[in-house]
Formats: C-alpha cells, structure tokens, sequence
C-alpha cells in the first residue's frame, strides 16, 4: 500500500523520491502508476492492484454474478 506523490501532509518543503506502486496482493512493483493497474480505497486506506490480480478478482467477481448483470 503505497500513496502518490505529493499525498501526505509532510510539509517539510522537499522534494521527495515517488515512492514505486506496490500490488496489494501479489506485491508486483511499478515506479509511476500505470493505466491497467486498479486502486481500491478500503476503509480509508488506498491499495492497488496489478493489471493481472485485477483481472484476476474481476473474473471472479463476474463469475458469481447472476447473468442478469452482465
């Protein structure tokens, strides 16, 4: 669980390092946030998801929906 740059209320002045994303679930790392990647806010908290753990949950989660919603 990582925040973006520029997302906490350090208030020292200095430029820091963006810290690398890192997928909740399988701890895959990217240095600058990608298109595919899923970020999810869990009571108050901000994780993210690579492009495959979310494709992943998403199968899984389509596939105990009635076919009504899809």
């Amino acid at each position: 669980m990582t925040s973006p740059p520029g997302d906490s209320d350090h208030g020292s002045g200095s430029a820091r390092e963006p810290e690398p994303l890192v997928c909740a679930r399988c701890g895959a790392r990217a240095e600058a946030p990608q298109p595919t990647w899923a970020c999810s806010v869990e009571n108050g908290t901000r994780y993210y998801f690579c492009d495959r753990c979310s494709r992943e949950s998403l199968t899984a989660i389509e596939g105990r929906l009635d076919s009504a919603w899809w």
